[in-house]
């Protein structure tokens, strides 16, 4: 009997695991095919910075309305509906004939089709593993495939690239997507759709408007300051207006696109701030350091992607001892020691490369990164998801997923801009200083997490579970 669940929940975390890998591995791989694709698009490494951060950009806007509609639409279906918008993405941006047409095929489409899918299997784990140590293992496997995603983008991209072409690495994606879809066959949805549910169109438009202004102004900085400055302020007003429109409909009894409560969680304030800074330094690094490889250095793809493998190998090595160091140190603990580590790492990266002009110099910070990165990615998630009943694992599930996708975005704007305004050793070591300045931020955000110990035996990771008491601040 035991054997028979181990075997069923492997089927259902396979696809789910699945999910989050080719969509993180999106976010990064194609940081090594700068070059590739600026000269087969006739394009600029700006220009792919910009399809980069609007991909990441879109997922970020359309996470929180694709959370919401999975309790109308049904999570099975959401997943499966943004499996096919994200393959048929992937397959467009493999015959891009231009920026333009990668843009709409990678950064729109798969974007939007990231958004659908996302939700769906943060909500589905929390409702289909139940008790603690379950869901504290599922949890794990989905945030370590996301993180080795993200880092070992660039080595995989870097090898499909070097061996055919840049195209195949979407090729590759379409691929993926399809062994997924028959993978989710095994899955059920737990808690039926609700089609007269309520939908928040006017909410969505305005948070989705709000988010993309202020990246947006961001991109700007280096191009147009009062432009940029314009836009920030224009995103700061939609997103004021957002605020005030979802109490409007709360005071009048009706459902919002998201509800006010979930941000007087002291806790989950704290833990969706870590999750925003721990992958702005991620897609940071990840673009910064791959656009300096290949610009200034001029390695190609794949040898830009071995390089990354040692930030791959420290994701991995502490994404499988995740579980372990959950039974044994509070989430607080492993939150704060990922970031020093992470921060320590970037200091190491910034003075190595310095010193030396050795490709071995990137290692040792790339590997420090990678650990630190995985130490405190699924106690993060574990600390804000178990705030919150199942009621409202949809809305804070695509919350969760927001805040993270928005620090990716703002991890390839902040540091892209910074490295293409000069790509110079003095512009690389100010994009990475300042993620190092931004890690320091989630380190004390870490700090004023509650004190809470180790789960008891048998348990490992989550803080509470959902439905039980929310933590005291």
């Amino acid at each position: 009997m035991a054997e028979a669940a181990t075997t069923g929940a492997r089927r259902v975390l396979a696809p789910l695991a699945l999910a989050q890998f080719i969509c993180s591995f999106a976010g990064s791989n194609m940081n090594v095919m700068i070059n590739d694709i600026s000269e087969d698009l006739d394009t600029t490494v700006q220009g792919v910075q910009v399809a980069i951060t609007i991909f990441l950009l879109v997922m970020a806007a359309l996470m929180i309305p694709g959370g919401k509609l999975t309790d109308k639409w049904g999570r099975k279906r959401c997943l499966l509906v943004g499996l096919v918008v994200y393959g048929v993405g992937a397959l467009i941006s493999a015959v891009a004939p231009g920026l333009g047409v990668l843009i709409v095929g990678n950064s729109i489409l798969e974007g939007v089709g990231t958004a659908l899918l996302i939700p769906p299997v943060y909500i589905l784990t929390t409702l289909l593993f139940t008790d603690t140590a379950s869901r504290a293992r599922a949890f794990g496997a989905i945030m370590a495939m996301g993180g080795i995603g993200a880092a070992a983008g660039p080595l995989i991209g870097g090898l499909i690239t070097s061996a055919i072409s840049w195209r195949a690495a979407f090729v590759f994606q379409a691929l993926v997507i399809v062994v997924i879809v028959v993978l989710s066959r095994h899955l059920d949805d737990p808690l039926p759709p609700d089609p007269a549910r309520p939908f928040d169109t006017v909410g969505a438009v305005l948070s989705a408007a709000g988010l993309v202004l202020l990246v947006t102004g961001i991109l700007a900085v280096d191009n147009n300051g009062w432009l940029s400055l314009g836009l920030l302020l224009a995103g700061a007003a939609v997103l004021a207006g957002f605020f005030a429109w979802v109490r409007g409909r709360e005071r009048k009894g009706r459902e919002a696109l998201l509800s006010t409560s979930l941000f007087r969680n002291r806790t989950s304030n704290l833990g969706l701030v870590t999750q925003n800074t721990q992958w702005l330094m991620l897609m940071g690094v990840s673009f910064t350091v791959a656009a300096y490889l290949q610009v200034v250095r001029g390695y190609d793809a794949i040898e830009t992607g071995v390089i990354f493998t040692a930030a791959t190998l420290g994701i991995l090595t502490s994404s499988l001892a995740a579980e372990k160091l959950a039974r044994r140190r509070a989430q607080r603990t492993l939150i704060m020691a990922g970031f020093l580590v992470a921060v320590a790492g970037i200091a190491v990266l910034i003075a190595l490369v310095a010193w030396t002009p050795s490709a071995w110099a990137f290692t040792p910070g790339l590997l420090l990164i990678g650990l630190g990165l995985g130490v405190m990615l699924t106690p993060s998630v574990n600390v804000v998801q178990s705030c919150f009943p199942e009621t409202q694992q949809g809305e804070i599930s695509g919350l969760s997923r927001s805040v993270s996708n928005l620090g990716s975005s703002l991890g390839t704007a902040i540091a892209g801009t910074i490295l293409v305004s000069g790509l110079s050793k003095g512009a690389y070591a100010a994009a990475t200083a300042t993620l190092a300045v931004v890690g320091l931020g989630g380190l004390t955000a870490a700090a004023l997490l509650p004190r809470v110990g180790p789960p008891a035996a048998g348990g490992a990771g989550t803080a509470t579970p959902p439905g039980a008491p929310r933590p005291s601040p």
